[in-house]
């Protein structure tokens, strides 16, 4: 939630997380994809809403792909990683369909790529 000591982009996408965040909704069905992003890292998450549980979680620091991310290219390579490996553990859950929660951050450079790599891996949303 929003405080004081939040400088001002913080705080715009704590509110823009917010906004999104009254209108999506995961389920068993079609579980919410959350994206965090942070200087070093990015982390993608399913969760279903209904039950409060998390289906599954795939980051740079996955032991899966631990190799691949220190010999990407850049951050965009790494998430591009994050999203192939996201798609692959849900198609083994028997998952298919997701819901996309951009947790307040804008629709481009890591966030797209992981969007768009799970996408081809796959996930429909």
């Amino acid at each position: 939630m929003p405080n004081k000591k939040m400088n001002k982009s913080m705080l715009q996408r704590v509110r823009r997380r917010l906004h999104i965040r009254k209108k999506i909704l995961g389920s068993p069905e079609r579980p919410r994809l959350v994206v965090f992003r942070s200087n070093k890292h990015i982390y993608a998450q399913l969760i279903d809403d209904l039950d409060r549980r998390t289906l599954l979680t795939v980051s740079t620091l996955s032991k899966d792909i631990a190799n691949d991310v220190d010999s990407a290219e850049n951050k965009s390579a790494q998430a591009r990683l994050v999203g192939k490996l996201l798609a692959e553990k849900a198609k083994e859950n028997k998952i298919e369909q997701v819901v996309f929660d951009r947790a307040g951050y804008l629709y481009h450079g890591r966030v797209k790529a992981l969007a768009d790599a799970a996408r081809e891996g796959g996930l429909d949303f």
